[in-house]
Protein backbone atom coordinates (compact mmCIF):
# COMPACT_ATOMS: atom_id res chain seq x y z
CA UNK A 1 0.00 0.00 0.00
CA UNK A 2 1.72 3.14 -1.21
CA UNK A 3 1.01 6.35 -3.07
CA UNK A 4 -1.05 9.43 -2.28
CA UNK A 5 -3.76 9.43 0.38
CA UNK A 6 -6.46 9.53 -2.29
CA UNK A 7 -4.92 6.59 -4.16
CA UNK A 8 -4.68 4.54 -0.95
CA UNK A 9 -8.24 5.43 0.05
CA UNK A 10 -9.56 4.39 -3.37
CA UNK A 11 -7.67 1.08 -3.29
CA UNK A 12 -8.90 0.15 0.19
CA UNK A 13 -12.47 1.18 -0.69
CA UNK A 14 -12.41 -0.94 -3.85
CA UNK A 15 -11.23 -3.99 -1.91
CA UNK A 16 -13.95 -3.37 0.69
CA UNK A 17 -16.61 -3.42 -2.06
CA UNK A 18 -15.22 -6.68 -3.44
CA UNK A 19 -15.39 -8.27 0.01
CA UNK A 20 -18.74 -6.97 1.20
CA UNK A 21 -20.69 -6.25 -1.98
CA UNK A 22 -21.26 -2.54 -1.35
CA UNK A 23 -19.21 0.62 -1.03
CA UNK A 24 -17.97 1.65 2.44
CA UNK A 25 -19.43 4.63 4.26
CA UNK A 26 -15.95 6.14 4.45
CA UNK A 27 -12.19 5.57 4.67
CA UNK A 28 -10.00 6.62 7.59
CA UNK A 29 -6.26 6.57 8.41
CA UNK A 30 -4.26 6.55 11.65
CA UNK A 31 -0.46 6.66 11.85
CA UNK A 32 2.18 4.71 13.66
CA UNK A 33 4.60 6.72 15.76
CA UNK A 34 8.21 7.20 16.69
CA UNK A 35 9.00 8.24 20.23
CA UNK A 36 11.70 10.89 20.21
CA UNK A 37 12.28 10.62 23.97
CA UNK A 38 10.35 9.38 27.00
CA UNK A 39 10.41 5.57 27.09
CA UNK A 40 8.44 3.51 29.62
CA UNK A 41 7.33 6.71 31.36
CA UNK A 42 3.73 6.70 30.13
CA UNK A 43 2.46 4.04 32.53
CA UNK A 44 4.27 5.88 35.31
CA UNK A 45 2.20 9.06 34.73
CA UNK A 46 5.26 10.72 33.21
CA UNK A 47 6.25 12.71 30.13
CA UNK A 48 6.65 11.47 26.56
CA UNK A 49 7.46 13.08 23.22
CA UNK A 50 6.31 11.07 20.20
CA UNK A 51 5.57 12.16 16.66
CA UNK A 52 3.44 10.53 13.98
CA UNK A 53 4.95 8.64 11.07
CA UNK A 54 3.70 8.87 7.48
CA UNK A 55 3.08 5.11 7.75
CA UNK A 56 -0.60 4.45 8.51
CA UNK A 57 -3.28 1.90 9.14
CA UNK A 58 -6.18 2.55 6.77
CA UNK A 59 -9.75 1.31 7.30
CA UNK A 60 -12.72 1.26 4.96
CA UNK A 61 -15.81 0.92 7.15
CA UNK A 62 -19.58 0.67 6.82
CA UNK A 63 -22.00 0.91 9.71
CA UNK A 64 -24.20 -2.05 10.61
CA UNK A 65 -27.23 -2.05 12.91
CA UNK A 66 -27.72 -5.81 13.36
CA UNK A 67 -25.11 -6.63 16.03
CA UNK A 68 -22.64 -8.12 13.53
CA UNK A 69 -18.96 -7.16 13.24
CA UNK A 70 -17.17 -8.35 10.10
CA UNK A 71 -13.39 -7.90 9.82
CA UNK A 72 -10.84 -8.40 7.08
CA UNK A 73 -7.18 -7.42 6.74
CA UNK A 74 -5.11 -7.08 3.60
CA UNK A 75 -2.08 -7.97 5.72
CA UNK A 76 -3.31 -11.29 7.13
CA UNK A 77 -4.19 -14.27 4.96
CA UNK A 78 -7.68 -15.59 5.51
CA UNK A 79 -11.37 -14.94 4.93
CA UNK A 80 -13.63 -12.32 6.47
CA UNK A 81 -14.05 -12.96 10.22
CA UNK A 82 -17.60 -12.54 11.52
CA UNK A 83 -18.30 -11.82 15.21
CA UNK A 84 -21.36 -10.93 17.29
CA UNK A 85 -21.05 -7.65 19.16
CA UNK A 86 -22.94 -9.03 22.17
CA UNK A 87 -20.51 -11.98 22.40
CA UNK A 88 -17.31 -9.91 22.56
CA UNK A 89 -15.43 -10.58 25.81
CA UNK A 90 -11.88 -9.92 27.06
CA UNK A 91 -9.51 -12.79 26.39
CA UNK A 92 -11.88 -14.50 23.96
CA UNK A 93 -9.78 -13.80 20.86
CA UNK A 94 -6.04 -14.36 20.41
CA UNK A 95 -5.96 -13.39 16.73
CA UNK A 96 -5.27 -10.02 15.07
CA UNK A 97 -9.00 -9.40 15.18
CA UNK A 98 -8.78 -8.81 18.95
CA UNK A 99 -7.48 -5.27 18.29
CA UNK A 100 -10.38 -3.91 16.22
CA UNK A 101 -12.94 -6.02 18.08
CA UNK A 102 -11.55 -4.79 21.39
CA UNK A 103 -12.18 -1.19 20.31
CA UNK A 104 -15.83 -1.90 19.57
CA UNK A 105 -16.10 -3.73 22.91
CA UNK A 106 -14.54 -0.78 24.77
CA UNK A 107 -16.92 1.68 23.12
CA UNK A 108 -19.93 -0.44 24.06
CA UNK A 109 -18.62 -0.94 27.61
CA UNK A 110 -18.39 2.85 27.91
CA UNK A 111 -22.08 3.14 27.05
CA UNK A 112 -21.87 4.01 23.38
CA UNK A 113 -24.50 2.36 21.16
CA UNK A 114 -22.22 0.88 18.51
CA UNK A 115 -24.27 -1.80 16.77
CA UNK A 116 -21.79 -3.36 14.36
CA UNK A 117 -19.67 -2.68 11.30
CA UNK A 118 -18.04 -4.10 8.21
CA UNK A 119 -14.32 -3.27 8.22
CA UNK A 120 -11.45 -3.81 5.79
CA UNK A 121 -7.97 -2.85 7.00
CA UNK A 122 -4.57 -2.35 5.39
CA UNK A 123 -1.40 -1.01 7.01
CA UNK A 124 2.07 0.22 6.12
CA UNK A 125 3.18 0.46 9.77
CA UNK A 126 5.83 -2.26 10.25
CA UNK A 127 4.50 -4.81 12.75
CA UNK A 128 6.73 -5.65 15.72
CA UNK A 129 9.11 -2.78 14.98
CA UNK A 130 8.25 -0.69 18.05
CA UNK A 131 6.35 1.80 15.88
CA UNK A 132 2.87 1.22 17.32
CA UNK A 133 1.24 -0.80 14.57
CA UNK A 134 -1.39 -2.06 17.03
CA UNK A 135 -2.24 1.45 18.26
CA UNK A 136 -2.68 2.65 14.68
CA UNK A 137 -5.06 -0.24 14.04
CA UNK A 138 -7.08 0.55 17.16
CA UNK A 139 -7.24 4.30 16.59
CA UNK A 140 -8.33 4.07 12.95
CA UNK A 141 -11.21 1.79 13.93
CA UNK A 142 -12.16 4.02 16.87
CA UNK A 143 -12.18 7.15 14.71
CA UNK A 144 -14.30 5.48 12.03
CA UNK A 145 -16.86 4.24 14.56
CA UNK A 146 -16.85 7.64 16.29
CA UNK A 147 -17.76 9.31 13.00
CA UNK A 148 -20.25 6.72 11.75
CA UNK A 149 -22.18 6.53 15.02
CA UNK A 150 -21.95 10.25 15.80
CA UNK A 151 -20.33 9.69 19.21
CA UNK A 152 -18.67 13.12 19.34
CA UNK A 153 -15.54 11.84 21.13
CA UNK A 154 -12.31 13.83 20.97
CA UNK A 155 -8.90 12.41 20.09
CA UNK A 156 -7.71 11.98 23.68
CA UNK A 157 -10.97 10.23 24.58
CA UNK A 158 -10.60 7.80 21.69
CA UNK A 159 -7.02 7.16 22.84
CA UNK A 160 -8.23 6.27 26.34
CA UNK A 161 -10.76 3.81 24.95
CA UNK A 162 -8.17 2.24 22.66
CA UNK A 163 -5.78 1.83 25.58
CA UNK A 164 -8.54 0.10 27.54
CA UNK A 165 -9.17 -2.20 24.58
CA UNK A 166 -5.51 -3.24 24.50
CA UNK A 167 -5.13 -3.48 28.29
CA UNK A 168 -8.32 -5.40 29.04
CA UNK A 169 -9.52 -7.04 25.83
CA UNK A 170 -6.16 -7.94 24.27
CA UNK A 171 -4.34 -8.28 27.60
CA UNK A 172 -1.28 -6.09 26.88
CA UNK A 173 -0.37 -3.69 29.75
CA UNK A 174 0.53 -0.74 27.50
CA UNK A 175 0.48 2.90 28.54
CA UNK A 176 -1.43 5.73 26.88
CA UNK A 177 1.32 7.19 24.68
CA UNK A 178 0.92 5.18 21.48
CA UNK A 179 -2.82 5.69 21.10
CA UNK A 180 -2.61 9.40 21.96
CA UNK A 181 0.19 9.95 19.46
CA UNK A 182 -1.79 8.22 16.70
CA UNK A 183 -4.94 10.18 17.51
CA UNK A 184 -3.53 13.62 18.33
CA UNK A 185 -0.17 14.32 16.62
CA UNK A 186 0.17 17.11 14.07
CA UNK A 187 2.34 17.22 10.95
CA UNK A 188 5.69 18.94 11.47
CA UNK A 189 5.51 18.64 15.25
CA UNK A 190 6.44 16.36 18.13
CA UNK A 191 3.82 15.93 20.83
CA UNK A 192 4.89 16.84 24.39
CA UNK A 193 2.38 14.82 26.38
CA UNK A 194 1.80 14.67 30.12
CA UNK A 195 0.35 11.19 30.50
CA UNK A 196 -1.17 11.96 33.90
CA UNK A 197 -3.69 14.55 32.72
CA UNK A 198 -3.22 14.15 28.93
CA UNK A 199 -2.34 17.83 28.56
CA UNK A 200 -0.52 18.36 25.26
CA UNK A 201 1.81 20.81 23.55
CA UNK A 202 2.71 20.59 19.89
CA UNK A 203 6.46 21.33 19.59
CA UNK A 204 7.70 22.34 16.11
CA UNK A 205 10.12 19.68 14.84
CA UNK A 206 11.35 20.42 11.32
CA UNK A 207 14.79 18.86 11.05
CA UNK A 208 15.05 19.33 7.28
CA UNK A 209 14.90 23.11 7.70
CA UNK A 210 18.03 22.87 9.86
CA UNK A 211 19.93 20.47 7.62
CA UNK A 212 19.31 17.37 9.73
CA UNK A 213 17.47 14.07 9.40
CA UNK A 214 16.05 11.49 11.81
CA UNK A 215 16.48 7.92 10.64
CA UNK A 216 14.51 4.93 11.88
CA UNK A 217 16.46 1.68 11.82
CA UNK A 218 14.12 -1.31 12.07
CA UNK A 219 16.29 -4.17 13.31
CA UNK A 220 13.63 -6.67 12.17
CA UNK A 221 13.88 -8.31 15.58
CA UNK A 222 10.29 -8.88 16.68
CA UNK A 223 8.80 -8.53 20.11
CA UNK A 224 5.39 -8.87 21.78
CA UNK A 225 4.38 -6.59 24.65
CA UNK A 226 1.80 -9.04 25.95
CA UNK A 227 4.45 -11.68 26.60
CA UNK A 228 6.09 -11.27 29.94
CA UNK A 229 8.98 -8.86 30.10
CA UNK A 230 7.04 -5.63 29.47
CA UNK A 231 4.60 -6.60 32.21
CA UNK A 232 7.46 -7.37 34.60
CA UNK A 233 8.93 -3.91 34.12
CA UNK A 234 5.56 -2.28 34.72
CA UNK A 235 4.99 -4.33 37.88
CA UNK A 236 8.48 -3.38 39.11
CA UNK A 237 7.73 0.30 38.59
CA UNK A 238 4.47 -0.04 40.51
CA UNK A 239 6.35 -1.77 43.32
CA UNK A 240 8.86 1.08 43.42
CA UNK A 241 6.07 3.66 43.66
CA UNK A 242 4.45 1.70 46.49
CA UNK A 243 7.72 1.38 48.42
CA UNK A 244 8.31 5.12 48.05
CA UNK A 245 4.76 5.98 49.09
CA UNK A 246 3.83 7.83 45.88
CA UNK A 247 0.96 7.35 43.45
CA UNK A 248 3.36 6.89 40.51
CA UNK A 249 7.07 7.30 39.81
CA UNK A 250 6.21 10.62 38.16
CA UNK A 251 5.92 11.97 41.72
CA UNK A 252 9.59 11.32 42.53
CA UNK A 253 11.34 14.59 41.74
CA UNK A 254 14.64 14.42 39.85
CA UNK A 255 16.34 16.46 42.59
CA UNK A 256 15.22 13.87 45.16
CA UNK A 257 16.27 10.79 43.17
CA UNK A 258 19.40 9.93 45.20
CA UNK A 259 17.43 10.07 48.46
CA UNK A 260 14.68 7.91 46.95
CA UNK A 261 17.18 5.30 45.77
CA UNK A 262 18.68 5.12 49.27
CA UNK A 263 15.21 4.51 50.70
CA UNK A 264 14.81 1.50 48.40
CA UNK A 265 17.76 -0.20 50.13
CA UNK A 266 18.72 -3.55 48.64
CA UNK A 267 15.83 -3.67 46.13
CA UNK A 268 18.40 -3.42 43.33
CA UNK A 269 16.08 -4.31 40.43
CA UNK A 270 13.47 -1.80 41.57
CA UNK A 271 16.20 0.82 42.10
CA UNK A 272 17.26 0.49 38.45
CA UNK A 273 13.71 0.85 37.18
CA UNK A 274 13.05 3.90 39.35
CA UNK A 275 16.30 5.53 38.26
CA UNK A 276 15.43 5.12 34.59
CA UNK A 277 11.90 6.52 34.87
CA UNK A 278 12.86 9.56 36.94
CA UNK A 279 15.86 10.46 34.77
CA UNK A 280 13.89 9.82 31.58
CA UNK A 281 11.19 12.29 32.61
CA UNK A 282 13.95 14.85 33.15
CA UNK A 283 15.37 14.06 29.71
CA UNK A 284 12.00 14.74 28.09
CA UNK A 285 11.80 18.14 29.75
CA UNK A 286 15.38 18.87 28.65
CA UNK A 287 14.62 18.01 25.03
CA UNK A 288 11.52 20.21 25.04
CA UNK A 289 13.56 23.14 26.39
CA UNK A 290 16.30 22.63 23.78
CA UNK A 291 13.84 22.45 20.88
CA UNK A 292 11.95 25.51 22.06
CA UNK A 293 15.21 27.45 22.37
CA UNK A 294 16.25 26.47 18.84
CA UNK A 295 19.21 24.34 19.97
CA UNK A 296 18.06 21.23 18.13
CA UNK A 297 21.47 19.62 17.62
CA UNK A 298 22.00 19.57 21.39
CA UNK A 299 19.28 16.92 21.82
CA UNK A 300 21.68 14.33 20.35
CA UNK A 301 23.59 13.60 23.56
CA UNK A 302 20.28 13.42 25.47
CA UNK A 303 19.13 10.64 23.14
CA UNK A 304 22.37 8.76 23.84
CA UNK A 305 21.82 9.13 27.59
CA UNK A 306 18.35 7.70 27.14
CA UNK A 307 19.68 4.64 25.34
CA UNK A 308 22.25 3.96 28.05
CA UNK A 309 19.50 4.14 30.67
CA UNK A 310 17.25 1.75 28.75
CA UNK A 311 20.16 -0.62 28.19
CA UNK A 312 21.71 -0.60 31.66
CA UNK A 313 18.91 0.28 34.08
CA UNK A 314 15.72 -0.88 32.36
CA UNK A 315 17.57 -3.70 30.59
CA UNK A 316 15.36 -3.88 27.52
CA UNK A 317 17.87 -3.36 24.71
CA UNK A 318 19.36 -6.16 22.63
CA UNK A 319 22.57 -6.70 20.60
CA UNK A 320 21.00 -5.45 17.38
CA UNK A 321 19.78 -2.19 18.95
CA UNK A 322 23.10 -1.58 20.67
CA UNK A 323 24.91 -2.20 17.38
CA UNK A 324 22.79 0.43 15.60
CA UNK A 325 23.51 3.03 18.28
CA UNK A 326 27.22 2.32 18.59
CA UNK A 327 27.79 2.14 14.83
CA UNK A 328 25.78 5.26 14.05
CA UNK A 329 27.63 7.29 16.68
CA UNK A 330 30.93 5.96 15.39
CA UNK A 331 29.97 7.09 11.88
CA UNK A 332 29.26 10.64 12.99
CA UNK A 333 25.63 10.67 14.16
CA UNK A 334 24.58 13.48 16.50
CA UNK A 335 22.65 11.05 18.68
CA UNK A 336 20.92 7.67 18.67
CA UNK A 337 18.82 5.45 20.90
CA UNK A 338 16.43 2.54 20.87
CA UNK A 339 12.76 3.52 20.66
CA UNK A 340 9.64 1.64 21.64
CA UNK A 341 9.00 -1.13 24.13
CA UNK A 342 12.34 -2.88 23.72
CA UNK A 343 13.65 -6.42 23.16
CA UNK A 344 13.92 -5.67 19.45
CA UNK A 345 12.13 -3.22 17.23
CA UNK A 346 13.73 0.02 16.11
CA UNK A 347 16.35 2.62 16.94
CA UNK A 348 16.39 6.26 15.91
CA UNK A 349 19.44 8.15 14.65
CA UNK A 350 19.76 11.95 14.58
CA UNK A 351 22.21 13.02 11.89
CA UNK A 352 23.38 15.83 9.69
CA UNK A 353 21.80 15.45 6.27
CA UNK A 354 25.21 15.08 4.63
CA UNK A 355 26.16 12.21 6.95
CA UNK A 356 23.07 10.07 6.29
CA UNK A 357 24.52 7.95 3.43
CA UNK A 358 27.69 7.10 5.38
CA UNK A 359 25.77 6.27 8.57
CA UNK A 360 23.28 4.09 6.69
CA UNK A 361 26.09 2.22 4.94
CA UNK A 362 28.00 1.72 8.21
CA UNK A 363 24.93 0.28 9.98
CA UNK A 364 24.10 -2.06 7.09
CA UNK A 365 27.71 -3.29 6.92
CA UNK A 366 27.87 -3.78 10.69
CA UNK A 367 24.73 -5.93 10.62
CA UNK A 368 26.11 -8.01 7.76
CA UNK A 369 29.41 -8.50 9.59
CA UNK A 370 27.56 -9.60 12.74
CA UNK A 371 25.44 -12.08 10.80
CA UNK A 372 22.19 -10.23 11.60
CA UNK A 373 19.27 -9.91 9.22
CA UNK A 374 19.60 -6.76 7.10
CA UNK A 375 17.92 -3.79 8.84
CA UNK A 376 15.31 -1.54 7.24
CA UNK A 377 16.39 2.12 7.31
CA UNK A 378 14.08 5.02 6.46
CA UNK A 379 13.71 8.69 7.25
CA UNK A 380 11.09 9.71 9.80
CA UNK A 381 9.24 12.95 9.03
CA UNK A 382 6.55 14.07 11.50
CA UNK A 383 3.19 13.35 9.87
CA UNK A 384 -0.46 14.02 10.62
CA UNK A 385 -2.53 12.23 13.23
CA UNK A 386 -5.70 10.20 12.62
CA UNK A 387 -8.06 11.62 10.03
CA UNK A 388 -10.82 10.80 7.58
CA UNK A 389 -9.59 10.32 4.00
CA UNK A 390 -12.95 10.16 2.19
Amino acid sequence: MSGSSETVARSVAERFEQLYGAAPDGVWAAPGRVNLIGEHTDYNDGFVMPFALPHTAVAAVARRDDGVLRLHSADVEGPVVELRTDALAPGSDKRWTAYPAGVLWALREAGHAVTGADIHLASTVPAGAGLSSSAALEVVVALALNDLFGLGLRGWQLARLCQRAENVYVGAPVGIMDQTASACCEAGHALFLDTRDLSQRQIPFDLAAEGMRLLVVDTRVKHSHSEGEYGKRRAGCEKGAALLGVDALRDVRYEELDAALRRLGDEEEVRRLVRHVVTEDERVERVVALLESGDTRAIGPVLVEGHASLRDDFRISCPELDLVVDTALGAGALGARMTGGGFGGSAIVLAEETDVPAITKAVEEAFAAAGFKAPRVFEAVPGAGARRLR
